[in-house]
């Protein structure tokens, strides 16, 4: 997709989003009257020269982030309840807790996508359990889940349930074996792995599809990642075989070729 459809990225420590204050001494006036006058210097060296004016729209954007985005991004407004509520009080999870909160947030002032991020980079700090599996999914389902389930009941007793799809998922499941000869982890496995959706429309407590004997395989109604793509954009009440993106020289589907159905019996 073009640039000027890129997310920001929030953290979830104290500043969510870097370089977000006007530098000390520069008053709210004084950095407009700085961008109108760089926005006409801008106006016409692209009138003489020609080019592209979005080096100015970003300057306008980020202003309009200072503006508006600390607000949002404040969590010290929130009460005590809701703190606990998402375990911001634990240390196990409270940087979870802060994304989930901060995602309530923003949904709550009509950001229309936010992705949350749960593990790191490497097999000690990622759900990529290569080593020891039972220590690994310990430590992160005891990272997520008190978060997750407070999300879920912020977002119902708000009013926001039902117009905000939750998806919970990764790129692959783990194998039922081991991956060595040797040791507790396991190898990817794209053949039989879970997804959740909450909210959005969905149907809650039921799940679609069974695995073979050996937990290896779907096997029992198993769906496509494109099936998945195809219920979010069902949805957000737009046909997925309908909506195309104009790249590389084609017309292209977020579900691929071909008609893809969403996954019905969870609407």
């Amino acid at each position: 997709m073009p640039a000027h459809y890129e997310g920001t990225v929030l953290r979830s420590g104290d500043q969510p989003i870097l370089d977000l204050h006007r530098p000390a001494g520069t008053a709210a006036a004084a950095q407009r009257d700085l961008l109108d006058t760089l926005g006409e210097y801008n106006a016409e060296h692209h009138a003489r020269a020609g080019g592209s004016p979005a080096l100015a729209a970003s300057y306008e954007l980020a202003y309009k982030m200072q503006s508006s985005a600390p607000e949002a991004v404040d969590l010290g407004k929130e009460t005590e309840a809701t703190e606990e509520l998402y375990g911001l009080g634990d240390r196990r999870t409270q940087a979870f807790g802060r994304q989930c909160l901060l995602a309530r947030r923003l949904v709550e002032r009509g950001v229309r996508f936010v992705q949350i991020y749960s593990g790191g980079n490497h097999n000690d700090t990622s759900w990529d359990a290569h080593g020891d599996l039972v220590r690994n999914h310990t430590l992160h389902a005891g990272e997520t889940d008190k978060p997750l389930a407070g999300l879920i009941t912020d977002l119902k007793r708000r009013g926001l349930f039902d117009s905000t799809l939750i998806v919970w998922a990764g790129e692959f499941g783990r194998q039922p074996t081991a991956e060595y000869e040797k040791g507790t982890g396991r190898d990817h496995n794209a053949y039989g792995f879970t997804v959740w959706l909450a909210g959005g429309g969905v149907k809650g407590g039921g799940s679609v599809g069974r695995t073979d004997e050996l937990v290896s395989a779907a096997v029992e109604d198993p769906f496509h990642v494109k099936n998945l793509h195809a219920t979010v954009l069902h949805q957000l009440g737009i046909d997925p075989n309908r909506l195309t993106y104009f790249y590389a020289g084609l017309d292209q589907k977020l579900v691929g070729v071909g008609e893809v159905e969403p996954i019905r019996q969870i609407i």
